[in-house]
Order: structure tokens, then C-alpha cells, then sequence
């Protein structure tokens, strides 16, 4: 009760400090398994990404900012709603069903599109006056119900069920294998465009007319790119800008880095723009990632593993916060936070609060953006209760508190802890040198699991038969 009656004096103080002047805009610029270490303010000197390091001079960079999965949809869904994937019961990608009837466990249910029952980000907006887009990918659920149009998104360019690009160029049919099934993908995700032109650049320009159509606010822009996830396709002149790297000091495939680069140019083209309409200081950006690397296209190191796994490389990813004269320009973070945040926080700057009774598992950011206030939680959760065919992936539940971080594997079973602060790349399991620590965190990861209602793996009969 305590805290939510601490939250809830957050969203009114915090949501009232700009009440005298007009409803910011918002922009969430999500990137599609954009690695932790694949910009260049977080240490890249490989990938160019001068427009993304510029807003995180201009704004905050989190160090420790998490995706709340290490696959994209059930991250998505929590930005969307505020609430854990375990609680959601959206815990896998979309539409998934890959489990293998011979695995030693039977995965936890989970649900294939996002409740049509759900409060979103956007229809809180957009019952305070918002006007709202979703350009680029979805991938949490289709017809007939679960579009973004369906979930409080008054423009829709782009999103439906698939969670890849046919093609990333013009026509966006796909004719590409899809690296988990092995099938061909044929679908458009654009059914319109010129010859050659870039899926990254076509969303942008969708972006560019909302923003211009709607400039005197308030709006609410979800830019989710489809790069860079595969199919790997850029631009000519980029991929050979990289290629004349040497490999030895390449950070990951040149074509990828080509993608990195225009969606790099992407964001520059919207602040370029949100300065020439004169609405940057009304304009707050959130830029960031839905789960960390993928492990053909990038090199993840300093952190362990990549996409689909629960060390550090599948989880961890950028966060920057960009609101002129709003937030301290050039502040880094450390606080540890998760995709959940965005939604309480994008509330709290629209000056408006959580629904009556409404649960919300994020926290919000704006105290730790604004001055040096702490926020109000002390661990945060994933649960995966499935099996994927990423590398270095298992199921399993993690916690992490402070400097500590523990994961409980399912499969095979056994639990293993690491202090981030002294071993980012999680090479030295402590588990058994700091026993106290392992059971207390135990105690606490499965108290979080019932109280969200997490689902769990149970023995496959099918198997022991």
C-alpha cells in the first residue's frame, strides 16, 4: 500500500512540475535487437552513430537500462502496458509454438497477442487529448483484434503480426529464410513504395508527416524500427564504407553496421526536424532497444552471450532520454531499469496518472532524469519459461538486486550468481562462494513469481511415457 501510495504522489508532483505549459510530445524510438555496445556512447568505436550519441549528450544515458525479455515480443508488450511479460502471461516471441514434444519440460502457456483488455501507453495518451502513431514493426498479434489500431493507435504504417521485414528495400516482399524455421518468408511489409527505396528511410518519412500533420500537439509517435534485425540488408555505399575496415577491428558484419548507421541517420532526420518546427523543447525522446544483439550480426563483449539469452548480451541494452531544458543534459545513470519504466514515465511527463486500480510493474524515471532522487524498487524480474534456438539461451527465471544477479535455469537445472559490479562479463559464478546471497535472492525471485502469477515448466509426461 505504501508504495502505491509513493507512486502514485510521483505521478501528480512529477506530472505537475510542467502543468503550466502545454502537453509535451512524445517519441519512443525503439530499435530492433540493437545490441547494448553497438553505439558509440557506450563504447562502440566501430559503428558510427553520431546522431544517437548527440541525444545522449543532450540528455541521459542509463548504464544499466534492461529489456524486460531477451526476444522482442514480449518486451514490446511491456512498454505497451507498463506490466512484467510473467505477469501478462506474454512471455515468448510471437507467434512462437517452436517447442520441441522431446525437450525434458513442457513450456508455460503463454498468450499470442496482446489482451485487447489491456490499458496501452497510447490509449492512456490519447484519453488526455494525444494524438497517436505506430510506424514500423508491431509483432504483437494481427487481425481481427490486435493491430495497433486496436490498442489505442490512431495511424498504423507498418505494423501487423510479422516480426521481421519481408525485405528491408522496395517491394518489401520477403524472399529470405527465416533463421528458426528454415521456411521462406513471402509477405509485404509495406504494400506501396518506389524502386530501391529503404524500409528505414520509408519509415522515416512516415514519421516526418505525422510529426509535421500534428506539430502542435500533443502527440505520441511510436518509431519502431524493423532494423536492425535480419534479414542483413543495407545500402551499397554503407556496406562498403565498412568493409574497408579491417576485420580485425570490426565489432560485427558491415552489413549490419550499414543498418546501425541508417538508423543512426533516422533519428538525426527527427530532431533536425523537431528543431526546424520549434517544438524540441516541447519534445520529449526515449530511445532504446527491445533485447540485446544478435550473435551472427554483432559482438557483444564486454557483455556475455547475445538475443535470446539471459547474461548480459541478451538483455542489457541502450536507453537514452532526451528532453531539452526538462532533464540534465549529459547525465549518466546507473540505476538499473527495465522497458516496464517507459510507460509510468511517458505518463508522468503527459501530467496524467495510472488509472484507478490499474497495476503497473515499471517505475517512474522522471526523479532520476530530473534531480537525484532514488526510485522506489530495489530488484527487477524475467521469466522465460520456454526453450529457443539462440545461442548460449535457456529457460529460466532471473533477479537482479544491486550489484547481484542471479539466474535459475530450468533446464538444466541449477542457479548461478554474479556481481556485475566487479564481473560485467559474468564469468565467475559465485553461487556457491556466496550462498547467502543465492538463497536470499531465491527466496525473493519466487515470491515475485507468485505474486505475478509467472508460469511455470512443469515435466514433460510426454517424454516419461
Amino acid at each position: 500500500m505504501i508504495k502505491v501510495l509513493i507512486s502514485h504522489f510521483l505521478f501528480l508532483f512529477f506530472g505537475n512540475i510542467y502543468a503550466e505549459s502545454k502537453n509535451p510530445n512524445i517519441i519512443i524510438f525503439l530499435v530492433d535487437d540493437l545490441g547494448w555496445m553497438d553505439i558509440g556512447c557506450n563504447g562502440s568505436d566501430y559503428y558510427r552513430t553520431p546522431n544517437i550519441d548527440k541525444l545522449a549528450a543532450e540528455g541521459v544515458r542509463f548504464t544499466n537500462a534492461y529489456a524486460a525479455c531477451a526476444v522482442c515480443s514480449p518486451t514490446r508488450a511491456s512498454i505497451m502496458t507498463g506490466k512484467y511479460p510473467a505477469r501478462l502471461l506474454l512471455t515468448n516471441w510471437l507467434p512462437a509454438g517452436r517447442w520441441d514434444p522431446n525437450s525434458k519440460l513442457s513450456e508455460g502457456r503463454f498468450l499470442r497477442s496482446l489482451p485487447p483488455e489491456e490499458i496501452t501507453l497510447p490509449e492512456a495518451l490519447r484519453d488526455i487529448g494525444y494524438r497517436t502513431a505506430h510506424i514500423g514493426k508491431w509483432h504483437l498479434g494481427g487481425p481481427p483484434f490486435s493491430l495497433p489500431e486496436h490498442h489505442g493507435f490512431d495511424v498504423n504504417v507498418g505494423g501487423n503480426s510479422h516480426g521481421a521485414p519481408g525485405n528491408h528495400f522496395y517491394p518489401y516482399a520477403g524472399d529470405w529464410k527465416i533463421p528458426t524455421t528454415g521456411k521462406r518468408a513471402r509477405w509485404n511489409t509495406l504494400k506501396d513504395g518506389k524502386k530501391g527505396e529503404y524500409l528505414t528511410d520509408r519509415l522515416t518519412d512516415e514519421a516526418i508527416q505525422f510529426v509535421k500533420q500534428n506539430k502542435e500537439g500533443p502527440f505520441f509517435l511510436h518509431l519502431s524500427h524493423y532494423a536492425v534485425h535480419s534479414p542483413l540488408q543495407s545500402k551499397e555505399k554503407l556496406i562498403e564504407k565498412y568493409k574497408k575496415i579491417p576485420k580485425s577491428k570490426r565489432q560485427g558484419n558491415p552489413v549490419y553496421a550499414g543498418m546501425v548507421e541508417s538508423v543512426d541517420q533516422s533519428l538525426g532526420r527527427i530532431t533536425d526536424l523537431l528543431k526546424e518546427e520549434s517544438i524540441d523543447n516541447d519534445t520529449m525522446i526515449l530511445f532504446t532497444s527491445d533485447n540485446g544483439g544478435f550473435a551472427k550480426a554483432t559482438d557483444n563483449s564486454p557483455l556475455r552471450a547475445n538475443k535470446g539469452a539471459y547474461y548480459e548480451g541478451g538483455i542489457r541494452v541502450p536507453l537514452l532520454v532526451r528532453w531539452p531544458n526538462k532533464i540534465k543534459a549529459g547525465k549518466v545513470i546507473n540505476t538499473p531499469v527495465i522497458s516496464p519504466d517507459l510507460y509510468p514515465t511517458c505518463i508522468s511527463v503527459a501530467g496524467s496518472q495510472l488509472k484507478s486500480g490499474q497495476i503497473c510493474d515499471g517505475v517512474n524515471m522522471l526523479p532520476l532524469m530530473i534531480g537525484d532522487e532514488q526510485i522506489d524498487r530495489h530488484s527487477i524480474f524475467w521469466h522465460f519459461p520456454h526453450y529457443n534456438g539462440h545461442p548460449s539461451s535457456f529457460p529460466s527465471s532471473v533477479i537482479r538486486k544491486g550489484d547481484w544477479k542471479l539466474i535459475q535455469s530450468f533446464d538444466p537445472a541449477k542457479v548461478e550468481l554474479f556481481n556485475l559490479t566487479d564481473d560485467i562479463s559474468e564469468k565467475y559464478d559465485l553461487a556457491n562462494i556466496r550462498t547467502n546471497v543465492r538463497d536470499e535472492l531465491l527466496v525473493e525471485l519466487n515470491a515475485w513469481r507468485e505474486e505475478v502469477g509467472a508460469e511455470m515448466m512443469k515435466i514433460n509426461q510426454r517424454k516419461q511415457d
